[in-house]
């Protein structure tokens, strides 16, 4: 085998994200099936404390410099070129979130290199990688065999899960120098934080997701209700956070957050490609709305044709109901 397959290591502010173990879990996979040592790579200014939770890998390369302070993708994709050139890897998986989007495609361009980006999953087949990559924002996937190697594989979150990517056991863990600019064309501005108090959606079990078929913000407590009587939290689509219903941080989507709670509500959402993207894997799916050829009753468990402002009401109250009786049994 001609290199190793090695996992780029995704870090934010200091903790190292879950989405990096996800690719681990998959990394060690490939690796096996190629019979070569998986490594991971951590790019980053003083952050080779973090190696000690990356005992999947066989092996770490820490990457430290200033210049790496912040995830300027230009700059990362510069600091990877010549460790790509001296090492040759089999295989280069990327980590595809909003940290860390775009330093495949520019790390690719850089070295003339096969990438295939929005990846699902990623089997070895007769020897060689083939990638199940979403395109037209989820509407089609492609199996797709990298013409090259080493190839750059962008993956999407929800590949595996997480914790088949972690091991108590600690790498060894080489230093590696590299030269390192600036990039001359962005430069990193500032990190605009959630409000204060705000849930992280993608840590919730169970979620009320609500969509333009709520007609206005003040119906969001509507949902409010509902998802507090079951113990979760309300999200929405992007057409409700661009009208200003819920903030920024509640938006579920490729453009948001990818969620996989254990109950998904689609409560007035049509299920645009873009949306199901980021619910898709939740472990079931209810949806409501008033069109019966709503797209989103092809990926939902259940659907009911109905006004969500006549079910919503309804099932807060059986659901006060049923603890009540509960609570007197």
């Amino acid at each position: 085998m001609a290199g190793n397959v090695w996992v780029i290591v995704e870090q934010w502010r200091g903790q190292i994200s879950e989405i990096t173990y996800e690719v681990l879990a998959l990394g060690k996979e490939l690796a096996t099936a190629l019979a070569c040592d998986l490594q991971a790579v951590l790019l980053g200014h003083e952050v080779k404390r973090l190696a000690g939770s990356l005992g999947k890998a066989d092996c770490v390369l820490c990457v430290d410099h200033p210049a790496l302070a912040t995830p300027v993708a230009e700059t990362f994709a510069r600091a990877l070129v010549p460790l790509c050139r001296a090492r040759t890897p089999e295989a280069i998986l990327m980590p595809l979130t909003n940290v860390s989007l775009g330093i495949a495609s520019l790390l690719a361009e850089e070295l003339g290199i096969s990438c295939v980006n929005f990846c699902r999953d990623v089997r070895v087949v007769d020897g060689r990688l083939q990638t199940r990559s979403v395109l037209y924002g989820g509407k089609m996937e492609a199996m797709v065999k990298p013409a090259q190697t080493p190839a750059i594989l962008g993956i999407l979150p929800g590949v595996r899960p997480p914790d088949d990517g972690r091991s108590e056991a600690a790498a060894p863990v080489e230093d590696v120098a590299v030269e390192v600019e600036m990039s001359s064309t962005i430069r990193w501005k500032c990190y605009i934080e959630p409000e204060i108090g705000d849930v992280d959606i993608s840590k919730q079990e169970l979620l009320v997701s609500v969509g333009r078929g709520l007609q206005s913000a003040d119906n969001v407590a509507v949902a409010t209700e509902v998802a507090e009587a079951l113990g979760g939290a309300v999200c929405g689509s992007r057409p409700v956070i661009d009208q200003g219903w819920l903030p920024l941080s509640r938006q579920v989507g490729k453009s948001g957050v990818v969620v996989k709670p254990k109950l998904y509500l689609a409560a007035g959402i049509s299920g645009a490609p873009e949306h199901v993207e980021g619910m898709k894997n939740s472990g079931l799916i209810i949806a409501i709305n008033t069109d019966e050829q709503a797209p989103i009753f092809h990926v939902a468990h259940y659907g009911v044709v109905a006004d969500v402002m006549e079910l919503l009401p309804a099932l807060t109250e059986a659901v006060h109901s049923r603890k009540e009786v509960k609570s007197h049994a």
